[in-house]
């Protein structure tokens, strides 16, 4: 059954972006390589992957040995290699550029996928292999790796935003999350919270474009028009960041160490209890898993307020499209267990056990055995089932497109226009109007 999905998109945080799909790997420059076999045989086809996330390589480990057990006659063994971000990119660039010494499959960070569909892309078409999959997986995620009606990247996650509440701060001043719908309701709780707690509500991002995008894709917009040309002064923005603003100058939203949630400063921040609310991407439940051990019971997940009621609640997030290079050795191959290691149904269930993303093919969404199972690291520590906000928001879910201006509209965004928004108290439509003209003047 085909869900109706995303008409806008999202500018993603490029370090965030990184850290949704696992942070920074700890391997040399040079990278780690580990062989995979998984139980091949002699006659086993030797395929290269290249990842800048450690745990995407301990997911395609598992699905190698699902791949080998059942196609004996299709065996394959596989060459992982982890390397540092930057590293990684620059390598596989100049890779596919001569046509020498790319890797079989890779990983791409949505941020940089722009980059590798310039001119004649040198990946190879995937429509093939993700066709069987249209009817069940977010055909949006697939959409942000095209170009010309030609797929060339399979997502591992939805990255739907969602807010994570703290409940005992809430409660402490009186405040249930469930009644909050719109940024009204939202400043209401806040100026109670910091009335009652002395706490403020949520962040005022300075080094991320999380919040910035959340509000525009509410009002159908973007950071970028339809040709990718930057538009971050727009009227949209313009009340977004206005009434970010106006949140910060009522003491509901503060700007907090490492200028937004998913940082090593921030964490403690959170785990201390001086902040009730994070408005990120789903993925961020690991951060909170792995992070803020302390706050284990008390997170709950909710759809994020809107500027009026029935605007679309979510957005999604971050991104990593896995490719399969002009230059496999076996290229039909390589898709096909591509495709079976990030799109097929058992896969989806990993990438939820393993990674605790929320998966692409929706047809998990409701398998209850898997979404609701009491072990489950994630179902244990919060204090609601992230899957019921999921089915809640799943046909809310919007999308901000990445296009070759995106790296210089963040790093403009996250580096000078929101700190002097946030930290400065410089006027919001002068500072978008700066940061506009300074766009336009680099990307020249």
């Amino acid at each position: 059954m085909k869900r109706k999905w995303f008409t806008i998109c999202l500018v993603l945080v490029m370090a965030t972006v990184l850290g949704a799909c696992g942070g920074n790997s700890s391997s040399s420059s040079s990278g780690e390589t580990s062989v995979l076999d998984s139980g091949a045989g002699e006659d086993a086809t030797e395929l290269s992957y290249w990842t800048f996330v450690e745990l995407h390589g301990q997911h395609f480990e598992k699905m190698l040995g699902k791949w080998n057990t059942e196609y004996p006659d299709r065996q394959i063994k596989l060459n992982v290699t982890v390397m540092p971000y930057d590293d990684m990119h620059n390598k596989l660039s100049i890779a596919v550029q001569t046509g020498v010494g790319a890797p079989d499959i890779s990983d791409i960070e949505l941020g940089k996928f722009p980059d590798f569909l310039k001119g004649e892309p040198q990946l190879e078409p995937l429509n093939d292999v993700i066709d069987p999959y249209r009817d069940t997986i977010v055909q949006s995620r697939i959409d942000l790796y095209s170009k010309d009606g030609q797929n060339y990247g399979i997502p591992t996650h939805v990255g739907a935003s969602v807010a994570f509440y703290n409940t005992e701060i809430l409660e402490a001043a009186g405040v249930d999350y469930k009644s909050i719908v719109t940024w009204e309701d939202f400043k209401q709780a806040g100026m109670q919270v910091y009335e009652q707690t002395g706490k403020y509500m949520g962040t005022a991002d300075t080094s991320a474009t999380w919040q910035i995008t959340q509000l525009l894709a509410q009002q159908g917009a973007d950071l970028t028009d339809d040709s990718g040309n930057p538009i971050v002064n727009s009227e949209e923005a313009v009340k977004a960041l206005t009434m970010l603003k106006d949140l910060q100058d009522n003491n509901v939203i503060a700007t907090i160490a490492g200028g937004q949630p998913d940082t090593e400063e921030a964490y403690g921040e959170f785990n201390s209890g001086n902040y009730a609310t994070a408005f990120m991407p789903l993925w961020q439940m690991s951060r909170y898993t792995n992070y803020m051990s302390d706050l284990s019971g008390k997170i709950a997940i909710a759809p994020i307020p809107v500027l009026e009621e029935g605007m679309p609640r979510s957005v999604g997030g971050g991104g990593t499209g896995t490719v399969v290079t002009k230059t496999a050795k076996d290229i039909q191959l390589a898709k096909d267990f591509l495709a079976f290691a990030k799109l097929s149904e058992d896969a989806n269930i990993e990438i939820w056990n393993t990674l605790g993303f929320d998966p692409v093919n929706m047809d998990v969404w409701n398998m209850n055995d898997v979404t609701h199972n009491p072990d489950n690291q994630f179902v244990k520590y919060f204090a609601n089932n992230p899957f019921e906000v999921l089915n809640e928001i799943k046909d809310e879910i919007m999308l901000i497109k990445s296009t070759s201006s995106s790296p210089t509209i963040n790093n403009v965004l996250c580096t000078v226009t929101l700190n002097e928004i946030f930290e400065d108290g410089k006027d919001v439509k002068q500072a978008l109007d700066e940061a506009q003209a300074q766009i336009e003047q680099e990307l020249k």
